[in-house]
């Protein structure tokens, strides 16, 4: 069911203060493309994932380099994944902080 004018209006004034109040929201709406923390979990998943099977790769041909280089892509991934997911104080692992009681 199309909008009418009035409904278009009001879309777009809303649209119109979404991008003066947030710029950066607006920027990632309009591209597309995940950024910030949720880019960083989605690469970090990803890159995880491509080095357990580059893991499973060196195990199942018997190269050492292919393992090693699989275990420090997963590595790699479980760092970006955590690092986007934690607090933006301190070490980025709230284990890791000092909490006093």
């Amino acid at each position: 069911m199309p909008l009418s004018d009035e409904e278009r209006r009001r879309l777009e004034m809303l649209e119109q203060d979404l991008a003066a109040s947030d710029p950066d929201l607006n920027l990632e709406l309009q591209s597309g493309q995940p950024r910030g923390m949720a880019a960083r979990a989605v690469f970090g998943i990803l890159a995880a994932v491509a080095g357990f099977a580059l893991i499973i790769a060196g195990i199942i041909t018997q190269i050492t380099t292919i393992g090693v280089v699989g275990f420090l892509l997963m590595g790699a991934g479980a760092h970006w994944f955590l690092s986007g997911r934690g607090p933006r104080h301190g070490s980025g692992y709230p284990f890791l902080t000092s909490a006093g009681p």
